[in-house]
């Protein structure tokens, strides 16, 4: 059994996942769009182009993704998502693309923990925390 998130994106999923590719090399698997739904009924209200379910994975971890009902209101809350570059280099470059355009929480610092460690929220809302785990 796995545990994967599934993040909502309110209409941007697809800017979402392009953002994504780019900043975190993530690799998109599947893509449904609503229209593709054999029941039209079903998902009338929203449009036929916007993605109904995305699986995508960031290195070895599978994330799933939608548009939801494109309210355009993102409320990601009480969790963030958390990645683990290899080197303090790759941890700035990655902690500095996703807090373009959204908020630092706490900036890239050396922890008792990590070598490198700080929390943002990127652009679409979804809380980040990057680290570098110390070598023990």
């Amino acid at each position: 059994m796995e545990a994967q998130p599934y993040l909502f994106f309110e209409g941007r999923c697809r800017e979402a996942l392009d953002f994504y590719k780019k900043t975190l090399g993530a690799e998109v698997l599947h893509i449904m769009n609503f229209g593709d739904s054999p029941d039209k009924n079903a998902c009338a209200d929203v449009p036929g182009d916007k993605i109904m379910h995305a699986t995508f994975k960031i290195g070895s971890s599978t994330l799933m993704a939608s548009d939801g009902r494109c309210s355009g209101k993102t409320t990601f809350g009480g969790f963030a998502l958390s990645v683990t570059p290899s080197t303090d280099a790759d941890a700035h470059r990655i902690f500095d693309a996703l807090s373009k355009g959204g908020q630092v929480q706490m900036p890239l610092q050396k922890t008792f923990f990590a070598s490198t460690f700080g929390m943002c929220a990127d652009q679409f809302g979804v809380s980040w925390m990057v680290y570098v785990e110390t070598k023990r």
